[in-house]
């Protein structure tokens, strides 16, 4: 069991232990935090505590983090779309609408079930429930992923997309026709305080860059190309959004009237890489799927 330390600080006084500790670390959610607290597992100044406690300045937080569940996740079979495959890594280009990797109460149909019946070798280093997977991309975004099939591929993998030298680019439409040619939005991103199942651009979140270039204008959309220097969860959702020019079809950060896509119009289409054995650089582009050509047509005849 991991054990964690938190000394509360003056501009938390009077506010709830567990919403302190949910923006301690963004990976805990506010329920998760409460059953620690009734399960015994968080202690102030050495003692038990209820969900409502208030903190004071200079509290003592001591909390341990239970071992996660051993859940069995199952193959399936699936038609997946594989654009590269060696003995260390595979490059699949997802589908939209199907979620990267499985959670509690959500253990099938995700693209894990159907990488581990591809291949039997993924890495072991993110655990029972994502194996193999070094990034993700939302559930209703399409486009390519790179998955380690061994632990030598997934720290290299990793320590490439910590380091920023990974190529990831992304088409979107977007509301509003943006005037410039090219911009970068460099703003924090956190969990969103009120709306704990979204994003936002906050002054304590992790540094998040996206830059960004118009492809195509139209009557009242904007078809842009954003390229990731960092990935924060929904960044280029969250980033457009800020700017005043939200993704197409969101249905968490977009207008409530905009158009109907099953989700946002957004497509990880080009993804470059080291090969961690060979050295060689790499880079894989993926087309738009249908219904995003589809989309653009539209938005062209109407223009």
């Amino acid at each position: 069991m991991e054990k964690m330390e938190h000394t509360i600080l003056e501009d938390q006084r009077g506010e709830r232990i567990d919403k302190v500790l949910s923006t301690v670390n963004k990976e805990w959610s506010r329920t998760q935090v409460q059953q620690w607290i009734k399960d015994g597992n968080v202690l102030v100044n050495e003692k038990k505590i209820k969900t409502n406690y208030k903190c004071n300045p200079n509290d003592k937080i001591e909390i341990s983090i239970p071992e996660p569940e051993e859940l069995d996740v199952v193959p399936e079979e699936m038609d997946l779309d594989i654009y590269y495959e060696d003995q260390d890594v595979l490059v699949v280009n997802k589908p939209k609408g199907m979620v990267v990797h499985p959670a509690p109460g959500h253990l099938t149909g995700t693209l894990v079930n159907g990488l581990m019946a591809h291949c039997k070798d993924l890495s072991g280093i993110n655990g029972v429930m994502r194996p193999g997977i070094v990034h993700r991309i939302d559930k209703d975004t399409s486009g390519l992923l790179m998955v380690a099939k061994n632990d030598l591929a997934h720290e290299s993998l990793v320590n490439q997309l910590v380091e920023k030298t990974v190529t990831r680019k992304y088409k979107a439409v977007v509301h509003g026709v943006i005037p410039h040619d090219y911009g970068t939005v460099d703003a924090p991103i956190a969990r969103d305080q009120k709306e704990r199942q979204s994003m936002a651009v906050t002054d304590n979140g992790k540094h998040a860059v996206t830059h960004f270039h118009v492809l195509e204008r139209f009557e009242n959309f904007t078809f842009v190309e954003c390229q990731l220097e960092t990935g924060r969860t929904h960044q280029i959702r969250v980033h457009m959004k800020y700017i005043g020019y939200p993704l197409a079809g969101d249905p968490k950060y977009g207008p409530k009237k905009t158009i109907q896509m099953n989700g946002q119009a957004l497509h990880a289409g080009i993804l470059g890489f080291v090969h961690p054995r060979s050295g060689e650089y790499m880079e894989f582009e993926a087309p738009l799927p249908t219904d995003f050509q589809q989309l653009l047509e539209k938005m062209k005849n109407n223009h």
